[in-house]
């Protein structure tokens, strides 16, 4: 039996956003991975409707920003957000906007650059990215098989041993890995077989998501819009565009104690429709209706053993505010190279413990967020008149997430004075926080400093940083970890001064920084101590 195990170092469960992304950037470190979804298909439901900065940074990263923004092009010009009776009489009211508005309309996200990032956020639903997430997938390497299930699983200390199926044929399969990633989804099968439990808030209340098409695209010409809250005394339900002409979703409440799931018809949601559009006349063909809750739920453990949860299995969060999907894919860039380098043994496995210790304080603000958002009934909280300018302000505080609004500590970052957090918002070069971004000439071409990190350790030395150079090279020998080493004219930027350098991690955030020619702490011992090992000197910040 043990000769037909198939033997591979991590295998992920779950073809979402979440799993198809941890793929993708174990890919790029050059490890091996199955990925196994139950689904045949990719999801056909458009769910999130887009990428903030960054994760633009990290598709760039990724060689996929383009084909991302080239599939969202319909989305792009939907702006605001309305509230009205319906969705005819809000339009007619509320015309093209003013100015600014009708100008963010014909910009809408086209990746324009900005003084924080080389990108922007993209509209791009999901059911438009998983595909792109796929091919590239399997173009890179990774063993993607839909339409296969976990059926069982154990681990021990040497590795995770599971039994997977291929449902069309029964057939099943025994797998070996080394580690596993838990990505199949809200309700996951695998936290709930570790015995993690869940913490979080109280069900805001109760919806079903219907999916249908209408041709509403003379209605909208001009007037694209994001969302709109739409209530009468047939229906009380959220619109969000798809593609601004024919397909949409209306996300419609109901209470619990007088109705189900099952009541919502596609006769009666087609009528629903009609009254929430404010058309008795409009063709509607319903997609699809799934019901789901409004609530925020955080497991308490993001890793038992050798399995991670990631995205939606970890963390649950309403919509609003776009930021579920988004931390999704941010954990899982998080983990992958710290499962590299403890593959590769470079890197003690401790190194893995500070994957929960950064993405859990991240995703509990997130989730916070966005449940902060939620009306009494579960649907996001939009008022009329001077209420529009209240929800504004209240999503004030999604808007650092749209770039990079949250910084990491765990000993994986040499500390410089106050530890960055959640909700460090800075990108001044500090240890834990994104790397900057500066416009450099790279063999004749401008790039960003984030583009020259790609899933490596990088060192930004000032010219004259002789020394810091040397040490790298030196470190990276020692340890087995390759350091590239890139000199900069413009190190002030990245908050060093004469001599100074920067340690980047693999994910791009700032690891170490010597301000200046010489600091408390090696580079060496800096590095030792980012990757788990002991260090031969006490700890302390560099100056």
């Amino acid at each position: 039996m043990e000769a037909r195990v198939q033997r591979i170092p991590v295998l992920v469960v779950g073809g979402g956003v979440a799993g198809l992304t941890a793929a993708l950037f174990l890919a790029q470190q050059g490890v091996r991975t199955i990925l196994v979804e139950r689904h045949e298909t990719t999801n056909v439901h458009p769910r999130a409707r887009g990428l903030n900065g960054r994760s633009m940074e990290l598709m760039r990263e990724l060689g996929l920003a383009d084909a991302i923004r080239l599939a969202g092009e319909k989305l792009a010009p939907a702006i605001g957000i309305h509230a009205g009776e319906s969705l005819v009489s809000v339009l007619a009211k509320s015309g093209g906007g003013g100015f600014l508005v009708r100008r963010m309309r014909a910009r809408g996200m086209r990746g324009r650059e900005s003084k924080k990032s080389p990108t922007s956020p993209c509209r791009c639903t999901q059911d438009e990215l998983e595909p792109i997430l796929l091919r590239a997938a399997r173009d890179r390497g990774v063993d993607a098989r839909l339409g296969t299930e976990l059926v069982t699983f154990a681990q021990d200390d040497d590795g995770v041993l599971a039994t997977i199926r291929d449902r069309a044929t029964s057939r099943e399969t025994n797998v070996r890995a080394q580690y596993m990633i838990a990505a199949d989804g809200a309700r996951s099968a695998i936290r709930t077989e570790l015995g993690i439990s869940r913490s979080g808030s109280r069900t805001f209340g109760h919806q079903v998501n219907v999916l249908f098409r209408a041709d509403l695209a003379e209605l909208v010409r001009g007037r694209e819009f994001s969302l709109c809250l739409v209530e009468n005394d047939a229906v009380r339900g959220l619109i969000a565009s798809i593609d601004n002409a024919s397909t949409w979703v209306i996300h419609i409440s109901y209470d619990r104690d007088r109705e189900s799931p099952e009541d919502f018809t596609r006769a009666r949601c087609e009528a629903l429709v009609r009254k929430a559009i404010g058309k008795g006349d409009l063709a509607v063909e319903i997609r699809g209706v799934s019901p789901w809750q409004s609530a925020v739920r955080v497991a308490e453990r993001f890793r038992r053993g050798r399995v991670f949860l990631a995205g939606d299995a970890a963390h649950s969060m309403p919509p609003w505010g776009g930021l579920g999907a988004n931390t999704a894919m941010q954990d899982v860039h998080n983990l992958a190279w710290k499962l590299s380098l403890v593959l590769a043994g470079a890197a003690d496995p401790s190194l893995l413990d500070t994957y929960e210790v950064e993405r859990m304080p991240v995703a509990r603000v997130a989730g916070e967020i966005s449940g902060s958002m939620n009306g009494d009934r579960g649907l996001i909280a939009i008022g009329k008149g001077l209420g529009i300018v209240r929800t504004m302000w209240s999503m004030r505080r999604v808007f650092p997430y749209l770039t990079m609004g949250y910084g990491y500590d765990s000993f994986a970052i040499v500390r410089e004075g106050r530890a960055a957090g959640p909700q460090t918002t800075a990108l001044d070069g500090r240890p834990g926080t994104r790397l900057p971004h500066v416009w450099i000439e790279r063999d004749g071409k401008r790039v960003s400093t984030l583009d020259l990190v790609r899933g490596r350790f990088v060192l930004f030395a000032a010219l004259d940083a002789d020394a810091w150079c040397a040490e790298a090279r030196r470190a990276g020998e020692s340890l087995h970890v390759t350091i590239d080493v890139i000199r900069l004219a413009e190190h002030d930027a990245l908050g060093m001064r004469a001599g100074g350098a920067m340690l980047v991690r693999p994910d791009g955030i700032v690891a170490w920084r010597a301000r200046r020619r010489s600091a408390p702490l090696t580079l060496d011992d800096a590095l030792r101590k980012i990757l788990g090992h002991a260090i031969t000197e006490p700890l302390t910040a560099a100056s």
